[in-house]
């Protein structure tokens, strides 16, 4: 197994140093579930919201945009890598520093503009569930709304050169020279600061919705985001308000544990590179791998609690026949 220097200037975003061809195939099956899983689920999303008036709501725009950055992870990088994971560690594939930087590009690019995204979803819930509908309609008129979309996009553009990897994947059998070792250390840096901040946002918007919703007379769905009483058709009758609360407050933290999850590895291990030493290789991988795969999880992250895309799936999806279905 190469060091962790000659791993990182080879190709420190992916899962490809490892030496044993066991382990190489399970993590092409790896990455070629999450492709295929990944794939499905993101363009599902974006045909339902598409199809259905009622689901083209400003937080379902935000959600479109992030399953279309997701996936340029799952549709166009993953495959990739199941297939690169397949071929041996000597290949000319993978030694071509222009192959690898725009697989690195295409990485770069959807998780930047994904992660993005799952901050407009919150910001936008926040500013549904705790400022006047006046507020909320003068911000996301729908120039702003594609503003803020856009914008999402040009931020990955202007960071897409500053990502790890990108700019070190030279040759893997030369090591960068010793003079330029801080240049990836601070870019490292830079990328735990931002997700540590964007972190921070999003669970400043979320746990302010829990907070309002548990003092809130209103029933509110908190992935749904649907505010029933104002829903044209009756609403079923509601559960016991502390039961409701009990279930909206899960539901956020369930969103919040999932994000974490994602994301803080990455942000610890480039920490550990930076002030002490180098993480092991396997766990470098293994953080970026938990982040490469929220691309996959975004769509039934968001829609799981969502009855209108539950019945819009249930519109799409063919039916099963037979004494079952008749019952």
């Amino acid at each position: 197994m190469p060091n962790a220097s000659s791993w990182s200037a080879s190709s420190p975003l992916l899962l490809l140093w490892e030496d044993s061809s066991g382990t190489r195939i399970f993590l092409s099956l790896l990455y070629a579930v999450l492709a295929i899983s990944g794939t499905l689920s993101n363009v599902m999303v974006i045909y339902l919201v598409f199809s259905f008036k009622k689901l083209q709501t400003t937080s379902n725009a935000f959600i479109v945009n992030g399953c279309a950055a997701d996936l340029s992870v799952c549709a166009l990088w993953m495959p990739q890598e199941a297939v690169l994971g397949l071929l041996p560690p000597n290949s000319s594939s993978l030694g071509s520093a222009e192959y690898r930087l725009l697989r690195g590009g295409l990485l770069g690019l959807g998780l930047t503009a994904s992660l993005a995204s799952h901050l407009l979803v919150a910001f936008n819930r926040y500013v549904l569930i705790t400022k006047l509908p006046s507020a909320y309609q003068a911000l996301y008129q729908r120039r702003h709304t594609g503003c803020m979309i856009g914008l999402s996009w040009a931020l990955a553009l202007l960071l897409l050169p500053l990502l790890p990897g990108l700019w070190t994947a030279g040759s893997a059998q030369q090591p960068p020279p010793r003079q330029t070792d801080g240049g990836p250390r601070y870019t490292a840096l830079l990328l735990a600061l931002a997700l540590l901040g964007q972190t921070a946002l999003l669970l400043h918007c979320y746990l302010g919705i829990v907070r309002r919703v548990r003092g809130s007379a209103k029933r509110v769905s908190v992935l749904n985001f649907h505010l029933l009483h104002q829903l044209p058709f009756p609403a079923a009758p509601p559960p016991p308000r502390r039961a409701q609360r009990r279930l909206s407050s899960v539901s956020v933290l369930l969103l919040c544990c999932v994000f974490l999850l994602g994301t803080q590895p990455l942000v610890w291990v480039s920490l550990l590179g930076f002030f002490l030493r180098p993480a092991p290789p396997a766990l470098q991988a293994a953080s970026w791998l938990l982040l490469c795969s929220l691309s996959a999880l975004n769509p039934l992250l968001y829609t799981w609690r969502s009855e209108e895309f539950r019945r819009a799936a249930r519109s799409v999806l063919p039916r099963a026949e037979g004494p079952a279905a008749a019952a």
